[in-house]
């Protein structure tokens, strides 16, 4: 399984009350994937029914990482912290020990 995406998942069980919101690149395309209590799910992009395949893949570069209160009202997020680079998530990451 992907790394980075396993990771976020974990992260997201430890905080529950928050959603991530990743913009990542697959190839030339862009895509955004919701991840909420340990699951992840392409907002632009079909997401597999079998939860052992990554919705962010292997060959993705994360663009940024906003993390939002939860519930997550697409139509008025509440933001704790918008447009987070990979590396300044890793540092939270470890923080909560994921």
């Amino acid at each position: 399984m992907n790394p980075i995406g396993k990771r976020l998942e974990q992260y997201t069980i430890k905080r529950p009350q928050e959603v991530l919101l990743v913009t990542v690149e697959i190839g030339d395309e862009q895509d955004k994937v919701a991840i909420f209590k340990g699951f992840s799910s392409s907002l632009m992009r079909s997401t597999a029914f079998d939860p052992d395949v990554p919705v962010i893949p292997d060959e993705a570069k994360v663009v940024s990482i906003d993390r939002i209160a939860s519930p997550y009202n697409p139509e008025s997020p509440r933001y704790i912290e918008r447009e987070i680079s990979w590396e300044a998530m890793e540092s939270i990451l470890a923080e909560v020990g994921v």
